[in-house]
Formats: structure tokens, C-alpha cells, sequence
């Protein structure tokens, strides 16, 4: 019989599974360009500079999806009983208590963000308050202390310096490929240049591809591993399944989301764009509600 502690160690293995072959798809492509190139100095620049730019992002990544999402912070005074349920949770998860915000919108939805627990933020839209009792306020809530518990914004952050590296040393082998750099004299160099202008033009196109499916696939599994995790904190996971529900089913647009803060919220802030064909679903940032309220049913305290 499946127990909240299975579903999340499932999910825990998956997630590093997907990550380790993600991390073996960026050695892959290093590997065929420096190869190619016969330099191993053109991966380390690519590598150098997408962390640089990652870590930018990291260190700053909570304040600028903040401003884009227009999210105010709000005091104790503001909302005692969202504060309260925060502070029990914090002292149920051993967390500290994270900053709230909340976004003026009729679209239930929340997120966290915050680079470790110490500057973990809870940010929940104004209809998020309006349409949920209680435990189900709490089981959101505690699905977003187990992204911050989790270090989910760390793992993303990771996943973001791997894209970044699959996507810079793509584009600079073709443009090293297609403007000549692969040439050689006479026929025989000829004809390795078209086969090196093929070769970087599959590679350009199908790896950030590949890179990005793989990002998708660990940002599903990480929300079945908070959908886990924040059920274990409550020991109640109807809370959740009844929450989930009640967003996905909810009509109203979030004018504050956009396609780069989508994954942080716990539901698709998006709607009439779920579609459930295979081909979509590769490309969802969420899993389906019906397949995560299904799971949290399903599983036994």
C-alpha cells in the first residue's frame, strides 16, 4: 500500500534521476563540440559565463518575479488568519516563518520563492483567501513550505544553469560550423564542412529542446514531491486535493503571470490552455490536477 513516505521518496528518486541525465546531456553536447573544435577552453568559457549569469539570477530572483507578479507584502495585522496558519506550519515544518505577499487578483493561486528557508517568501492571491476554508488554505500553504524546505528554488536554479549551458554552446557551435569554422581545403574539406554545418543544425535545434523537456519533466516531479510533502505536513491531504480543484476549476485570468513565473505557481495560472494530449502534457509546467488530486487520494496516512 503506497504511503505519503513513498510517494515522496518516489519522487525524490525520480527527480534526481531526471537530473542526472540532464547532466549527462550537457557533458554529451560539451563533449561532441570541444571534440569537434579540438578545444577544450570553449567549453570552460561557456560554462563560466552561463554561471555568472545563473548566479545573478539566483541571488536576486526573489525580488524580480516579486515586482513582475506585483506581489505587495502585508503584516500581521493585515491577515491574522493567513499569518496564524503561516506561523503554525513554520513551527510544524521547522522553518522559519516566511515573509507573505499577496497578489490583488480574483484567480486562486500561490507560490514560494526564495533562494533557502532563511528568505523564504509565501506569496497567495486575493481570491486564493476569498474561496478556501481553511484546511484547505493549509494544505496549500503547506505544499508551498515544502518547495522552500525542499530547496526547490536551489534545484531550479540548477536546472536554469544547465539549460543556459545547453543553449550557449548549441548556438556557438553552429555559428563556428556555419561561418566556416569547420572548413577545410578541397573536396574532402568540403564536404566535412556540410557535414559539420548538418551536424551543428541537429544539434541547435534537438539539445535545447531535449534540455527543456527535461527541465519540464523535474518541475512536474517536484510538485507531486510538494503535493507529498506538504499532504505528510498536514496529515490531511483532502485539504489539497479539494484546494487543487477548486483552482483549476476557477475561470478567472492572472494578469500577473507570464510564461516565465508560471512554474512557480502551484496550478497553471493560465486558462483554457490545459490540454491533455501527450504532446502537451511534455511541455506543461504542472502535471494535470486531475492526475495530482488522484495521487493525494490515493495515498495513506
Amino acid at each position: 500500500m503506497a504511503t505519503l513516505y513513498t510517494h515522496k521518496e518516489a519522487n525524490i528518486a525520480k527527480t534526481w534521476l531526471y537530473l542526472t541525465g540532464f547532466l549527462l546531456l550537457v557533458i554529451l553536447v560539451g563533449w561532441v563540440i570541444s571534440y569537434t573544435l579540438k578545444s577544450q577552453v570553449i567549453l570552460w568559457i561557456a560554462v563560466i559565463l552561463s554561471i555568472l549569469m545563473s548566479f545573478f539570477s539566483y541571488w536576486y530572483s526573489d525580488k524580480i518575479v516579486l515586482k513582475m507578479s506585483r506581489a505587495k507584502e502585508i503584516k500581521k495585522e493585515d491577515a491574522p488568519e493567513l499569518y496564524r496558519t503561516v506561523e503554525n506550519l513554520s513551527i510544524t515544518a521547522g522553518l522559519p516563518v516566511p515573509r507573505v505577499y499577496i497578489i490583488e487578483e480574483a484567480q486562486p493561486n500561490a507560490f514560494a520563492t526564495g533562494r533557502s528557508p532563511k528568505n523564504g517568501v509565501v506569496v497567495v492571491t486575493r481570491g486564493l483567501l476569498d474561496r478556501l476554508d481553511r484546511t484547505e488554505l493549509e494544505g496549500v500553504l503547506a505544499h508551498e513550505f515544502s518547495h522552500i524546505g525542499n530547496r526547490d528554488i536551489l534545484l531550479s536554479t540548477i536546472v536554469v544553469v544547465l539549460v543556459g549551458v545547453v543553449v550557449i554552446l548549441t548556438d556557438f557551435f553552429f555559428r563556428i560550423s556555419f561561418w566556416g569554422g569547420m572548413g577545410g581545403r578541397g573536396r574532402d574539406g568540403g564536404q566535412a564542412r556540410i557535414i559539420m554545418i548538418l551536424l551543428a543544425l541537429g544539434l541547435a535545434i534537438l539539445a535545447p529542446i531535449f534540455a527543456t523537456l527535461m527541465k519540464l519533466a523535474i518541475s512536474r516531479k517536484r510538485e507531486f514531491l510538494a503535493d507529498a510533502s506538504g499532504a505528510l505536513l498536514t496529515r490531511y491531504p483532502e485539504g489539497l486535493a479539494r484546494a487543487l480543484e477548486k483552482i483549476s476549476q476557477a475561470p478567472e485570468p492572472l494578469r500577473a503571470a507570464s510564461d516565465a513565473t508560471a512554474h512557480l505557481y502551484i496550478a497553471s495560472p493560465f486558462r483554457g490552455r490545459e490540454k491533455t494530449s501527450w504532446l502537451h502534457k511534455l511541455f506543461m509546467t504542472h502535471p494535470p490536477t486531475e492526475d495530482r488530486v488522484k495521487a493525494l487520494r490515493g495515498m495513506k496516512i
